[in-house]
């Protein structure tokens, strides 16, 4: 998605050869206008699969999840990583490890929000090692709901999770995939490349 790739290139900041600081407009301080285009994108992509609801991970899958659930209609679920009073009951849960903050949380989704009837599409903001679409996929299966497809909306394609993922067998449509972060510079995949 070049809207995407260019708000990457202006406004994103490689921090090393593995971290990508995108809070200028994704995951702290949220571009609305750019959310929505990505919904129209994520939307677009998944339209024929009959999706029922989206999960995504708090916090930062919540904003183009929400877009996309938007335009698509349907509604959208986040795992949540913190304990709470009023969600204590039912929950199906499963653990993901954070690369960027070094901890392992457990997620957790109400199980009175999906059924073995959904048709899931997961949306997040980062794939890298592929833990957490794999920890909301383990949830979703616990249900006994399909996952229709994962979108992504930045891939580190120099990791190895959107690998881990397609050979799985599970349809992955990420909106830009970063090829590398070498030296600080921001890669892209080139198009003919793109998966």
């Amino acid at each position: 998605m070049e809207k995407l790739q260019n708000k990457i290139r202006e406004e994103g900041v490689a921090l090393s050869d593995s971290v990508l600081k995108v809070d200028k407009f994704l995951n702290h301080q949220i571009d609305p206008q750019l959310m929505h285009e990505m919904g129209k994108e994520f939307a677009s992509k998944f339209e024929k699969e009959g999706i029922t609801k989206i999960v995504t991970l708090e916090s930062s899958g919540i904003a183009p999840a929400v877009m996309t659930g938007l335009i698509l209609n349907v509604p959208v679920i986040f795992a949540r990583k913190k304990k709470s009073l009023t969600l204590t009951e039912g929950l199906i849960t499963s653990k993901v490890y954070s690369y960027t903050k070094q901890e392992t949380n457990e997620v957790s989704v109400s199980n009175k929000f999906l059924s073995k009837e959904d048709n899931v599409l997961i949306i997040d903001d980062f794939l890298a090692n592929g833990q957490a679409a794999l920890a909301l996929i383990d949830i979703v299966e616990k249900i006994e709901a399909t996952v229709a497809g994962v979108g992504i909306v930045i891939e580190k394609a120099f990791q190895d999770g959107g690998a881990v993922l397609r050979t799985k067998g599970y349809r992955v449509e990420s909106l830009a995939r970063i090829q590398s972060l070498s030296d600080k510079k921001i890669e892209f995949v080139k198009e003919k490349e793109q998966v």
